[in-house]
């Protein structure tokens, strides 16, 4: 029933628990299949020792998340496409829950479940914007990100029927940097999102930074990077205020390394000044308004304080081991 794809690229540290995670499934009708995009460490040799028929493993050179991806659905047998990140892994009964929400509410294109972030080895519950009482359904995706910002359909633990992701065309190839955010928004504007609230997956925020999109360091080019290519959805914008309100959250969230760095200078004050700061947190107009050495000052301080604050739990961890 579900193709599970995974793409991989110099995560030798952590894929082998992925697959495994997904190897050892309680539901057992699937298929792995991890595509290797031109790794340069050993990550993918070491999955060639594990002996699973369900287990494809394809390499191809370097084009990209977004590219191998789509090269993983374009050989997946089954109907239903899984996405799992190499440093990521899953509950043992995932793929179990997914089936019992894709057959009580099969109108969905896309389904997804609530999920952990690991930091410093600790699960933390993802703060997705649903009701207290909400066990499983249909969802507003728009409402729901927009409630609390974190993603409630990431690649590690969403679901799409595999000729919805075909009528898409997949993932942009051009995009490095929130490509799944901007397929889940062209399919959330045509279908329904199904949803599951327990807690079957983990996003590791532990894994090296330089492997991460989110790494520090990362300088994504304009064209790589979601916020900047979301034109398109503008006629949409302009018919739905909660569709504006999210995207200009994710822009004013996003845009922030940018704006301070001083790259992409015109281009982020043409987005901005698009948005009414008076719908968003006080944060976000004193950034983009207010003296830039101001600004850097109050970051430079919120990140010596995460230093000094990572120190201390380094050391804690430390001590107990």
């Amino acid at each position: 029933m579900f193709s599970v794809v995974i793409p991989l690229y110099n995560k030798a540290n952590y894929v082998e628990k992925a697959v495994r995670s997904v190897l050892s499934q309680t539901f057992r009708d699937f298929e792995v299949i991890v595509v290797d995009d031109g790794s340069t460490d050993d990550g993918f040799a070491r999955l060639q020792s594990l002996q699973d028929d369900r287990l494809r493993l394809i390499p191809q050179k370097n084009a990209g998340v977004s590219v191998a991806r789509n090269n993983g659905v374009k050989t997946a047998q089954y109907d239903y496409i899984a996405f799992l990140d190499a440093d990521d892994w899953w509950d043992e009964r995932f793929l179990e829950q997914m089936e019992k929400l894709i057959s009580d509410y099969p109108e969905a294109a896309l389904y997804a479940t609530n999920y952990y972030s690991v930091k410093n080895r600790i699960n933390r519950p993802a703060v997705i914007g649903v009701a207290d009482n909400f066990q499983r359904g249909y969802i507003d995706y728009f409402d729901v990100y927009a409630k609390t910002f974190w993603a409630p359909v990431n690649c590690s633990y969403a679901v799409i029927k595999k000729t919805i992701f075909v009528e898409e065309k997949g993932f942009q190839p051009s995009l490095r940097m929130g490509e799944d955010l901007d397929l889940w928004l062209r399919v959330a504007l045509k279908h329904k999102v199904g949803y599951l609230n327990q807690f079957l997956a983990y996003s590791n925020q532990d894994a090296e930074t330089s492997q991460r999109a989110l790494g520090a360091e990362k300088r994504w080019k304009k064209e790589e990077h979601v916020t900047f290519n979301l034109t398109y959805l503008h006629e949409y914008e302009n018919q739905s205020p909660k569709l504006k309100y999210l995207l200009d959250g994710l822009r004013l969230r996003s845009l922030i390394p940018f704006y301070l760095q001083n790259v992409y200078s015109k281009e982020i004050r043409e987005i901005v000044k698009k948005i009414d700061f008076s719908h968003h947190p006080f944060l976000y107009r004193f950034v983009y308004t207010w003296p830039k050495m101001l600004v850097l000052s109050y970051f430079l301080g919120k990140k010596y304080g995460s230093f000094v604050k990572q120190a201390l739990i380094h050391t804690a961890n430390k001590g107990r081991n």
